[in-house]
């Protein structure tokens, strides 16, 4: 007897489905075929286990198993459940009515308990595009399939219960969620506040220009200054997430399995933190069967990168595409996935090796030519698309003792919306532009028009700091971004003077 189920296959951040075809005849084999991996040839013995366990025959005669399509690799034990639900009807224990209509995930133990898979969400928005009535899955997964809307989630906590439901013996609640009300419940569910930073006006500045603006941050400043702990309040001034970033950041992470099986719905700014031992394939993504990298788990958020000269060097450089483009191409020899990369670079380092030079204090042990070795670590290139080159001092005694409150981050979150709605008007006719950060050489020209007194001191600071026409675009991107935060039309020369002090790195005599 022929019994088709139907599951799917996650490729990128999209799903493919998959039919099972499961016939039964005479002989005893177990024949799978449709390019499956190990982990899906291993199925076999999960399945008889499963089934025995549970007081379910598994049929001793010869079992044919195609997944189409066939061209197709199959990996993870997404299968076992379609699987072994076809080989049931296939064999008559279970009835065939419903099979069409949904689409079958889990993994099955010994024990016949289904347990939690990854990439959920592009499956169930998959489902729903190819016209399925639901999906049938594991209790722990049903949450985050219930984001999408118009699908019925089946969520079931073993085979046994899955049978049953199929037999029409059980009746299962549908999962679901008010995706409205999930992601305004959790919007402002923020655990770091700038409330609690004190002193450091001055990066508190510049990380209001760099999220009302979109732009790449690096920090330089001594061990203790603080660095690490900015870095960590950026999302909370950075404007909250439309529900639509929302499903595309819960997408990349449903791929690796990083979402909460309690949450379903990633509501807050992603902040990824790397270790500087990190491989090239781990930050950009990569490996035999493709997966997301930290700079598409940090997509819609922050890619924190603290001590950065300490990074690899073809690490750092093989993010230069990917800051320009916002996407990341993983090529394989027989198929190209594409993952989405817009995040926002913040970058932490000491200024040399012993961390103190041009400290107000303390005084550099390093020899003479070490400090320009060690920016050298970073190439010009990179440090041409970091947009604001801040100099982080030490909070001093008074300002540590200080009970003078700081601003709140919601405070300052109120001014980044502001700016970035005149910016949202700016860009309304742009597919690839939403923010002065992405700005091409010809929006550049159109709204970063500068008057002679402006012309003059950006000729000034090109001539003396030696600055590259990349480093050119960038100081009128920010100087868009200031005057936007003014609420002003038009670049003025205040607003250039700002961006320019934000170029600390292009400066000749600073590491002298």
């Amino acid at each position: 007897m022929l019994v088709k189920t139907y599951g799917a296959a996650v490729f990128g951040i999209d799903a493919t489905p998959i039919t099972i075809e499961v016939n039964i005849d005479k002989g005893v084999n177990f024949i799978l075929v449709g390019l499956p991996d190990s982990a899906v040839k291993e199925s076999q013995q999960r399945i008889k286990a499963a089934l025995n366990n549970n007081g379910f025959k598994y049929p001793m005669k010869e079992i044919t198993i195609n997944m189409a399509p066939a061209d197709i690799r199959k990996e993870g034990s997404t299968f076992d459940l379609p699987i072994a639900i076809g080989i049931l009807s296939a064999s008559e224990q279970v009835k065939t009515d419903h099979l069409k209509e949904y689409v079958m995930l889990g993994e099955l133990s010994l024990d016949g308990i289904l347990n939690p898979l990854k990439g959920i969400l592009p499956i169930a928005l998959k489902a729903k595009e190819e016209g399925y009535k639901g999906i049938i899955l594991p209790q722990l997964n049903a949450k985050e399939a219930a984001i999408v809307e118009g699908l019925e989630i089946i969520g079931a906590n073993d085979i046994t219960e899955v049978i049953n439901f199929l037999n029409d013996d059980i009746s299962i609640t549908p999962t679901t969620v008010d995706i409205k009300q999930e992601f305004f419940n959790r919007l402002n569910d923020i655990g770091v506040d700038f409330k609690d930073v004190k002193g450091q006006q001055n990066i508190k500045r510049a990380f209001e220009i760099a999220a009302s603006g979109g732009h790449n941050v690096v920090l330089i400043g001594p061990p203790g200054a603080g660095k690490s702990m900015l870095a960590k309040r950026l999302p909370t001034i950075l404007p909250p997430m439309s529900i639509e970033e929302s499903l595309e950041t819960t997408k990349i992470h449903s791929v690796v399995g990083k979402v909460d099986s309690g949450a379903g719905l990633v509501t807050n700014r992603p902040f990824r933190k790397p270790h500087h031992t990190i491989s090239d394939v781990a930050l950009v993504g990569g490996g035999g069967y493709p997966q997301p990298g930290e700079i598409s788990l940090a997509h819609n958020g922050v890619l924190f990168l603290d001590e950065l000269p300490e990074y690899k060097r073809s690490v750092l450089e093989v993010m230069r595409q990917p800051i320009e483009d916002r996407h990341v191409t993983i090529s394989r020899a027989k198929f190209t996935v594409e993952y989405p990369a817009g995040f926002m670079l913040v970058a932490a380092m000491n200024p040399c090796p012993c961390g103190y030079y041009n400290h107000p204090e303390k005084d550099c042990v390093c020899a003479p030519g070490i400090v320009q070795n060690y920016l050298n670590k970073i190439s010009g290139p990179l440090l041409d698309r970091i947009d604001l080159h801040v100099e982080v001092t030490p909070v001093s005694f008074d300002e540590l003792a200080h009970d003078i409150p700081s601003e709140k981050s919601i405070d300052i979150r109120e001014r980044v919306v502001a700016a970035r709605l005149i910016q949202e008007d700016r860009f309304k006719d742009s597919l690839e532009t939403h923010c002065n950060a992405q700005m091409s050489s010809k929006e550049l020209r159109k709204f970063c028009k500068i008057d002679e007194s402006g012309n003059t001191i950006l000729k000034q600071a090109m001539d003396n700091l030696g600055l590259s026409a990349r480093a050119y675009d960038r100081i009128l991107k920010v100087a868009r971004t200031v005057a936007d935060l003014e609420n002003s039309e038009s670049i003025k020369t205040n607003h250039i003077a700002e961006a320019i002090q934000f170029r600390n790195l292009d400066r000749e005599d600073w590491a002298k």
